[in-house]
């Protein structure tokens, strides 16, 4: 491990960890799909302010957080299913108008239109499509008239992509990063919003480069990426893991995409 800071996964052998909790334990911080370029065009089309209620579902490690934090919304709240990532971020995203709580986007607790925006980012792909139709109309519940969702996730292209060739790319993925991986296509993302009664109003798509060296030195910087390097050279189990979530992601290449939808609730 490449930091001192307790993060999800602890107790896990490498060989049975999800495959995110592996890149950030071999210090990868930066963990979406798009990398940080195409958060920041979400964050950007999502136009937080001071006057915002905030709610962002399974932040992690809090990369994103504190990149919405600095924008000093009114409020913020996390909704972060792991316990050990929960209490990471507590420590680490201080302040009165900061809240982080442990439970799932699908049934957050909160009370009705508490929120002007909202946002997830690389859990939707990871949901059952009945779990994942539960949290848009979460997303719907919370929102306030006006408020503004984004999301930040893989997706097949083009929208036609034959059934077979997307079974056999969800094998893939799912065989290595050891949680079910289900992305949509763009079409099917936008009607996942729709159907829940948002309106979509932006787009944007990069490719799905997550473990590709350029990307890696985009996303960290070239000191951090020479220490995930090293990590992944010096333990034999991690640099497994990553290889092998790399040959996936490769394979799937020609039809997998990182994507950005941001919607309104009007």
């Amino acid at each position: 491990m490449v930091t001192n800071q307790v993060l999800p996964g602890e107790g896990l052998q490498i060989h049975k960890m999800p495959g995110h909790w592996v890149l950030a334990r071999s210090g990868k911080r930066v963990l979406r799909p798009g990398g940080i370029a195409l958060t920041r065009a979400m964050l950007n089309d999502l136009h937080i302010e001071s006057c915002d209620s905030v709610v962002e579902f399974a932040p992690g490690l809090g990369i994103t957080a504190k990149m919405t934090l600095s924008c000093q919304p009114a409020s913020y709240v996390a909704i972060e299913r792991d316990a050990a990532a929960a209490d990471s971020l507590r420590k680490n995203l201080p302040g009165d108008n900061v809240q982080i709580r442990n439970g799932v986007a699908e049934e957050t607790g909160l009370p009705d239109q508490c929120a002007t925006v909202i946002y997830g980012e690389a859990m939707l792909s990871m949901q059952t499509q009945a779990n994942k139709q539960r949290i848009a109309t979460e997303v719907a519940r919370l929102l306030k008239t006006g408020g503004r969702y984004g999301l930040h996730e893989l997706c097949f292209v083009p929208d036609w992509l034959d059934y077979a060739r997307r079974e056999d790319m969800e094998s893939a993925l799912s065989n290595a990063i050891h949680v079910g991986a289900r992305p949509l296509t763009v079409g099917e993302w936008r009607y996942l919003l729709t159907s829940a009664g948002l309106t979509v109003k932006t787009e944007a798509l990069a490719p799905m480069s997550l473990l590709e060296p350029r990307r890696i030195v985009q996303d960290e910087g070239v000191w951090r990426a020479l220490q995930f390097a090293t990590h992944i050279m010096l333990h034999r189990e991690a640099r497994r893991r990553v290889l092998a979530m790399r040959r996936a992601f490769r394979k799937c290449r020609p039809n997998l995409m990182a994507v950005v939808l941001t919607a309104a609730k009007e």
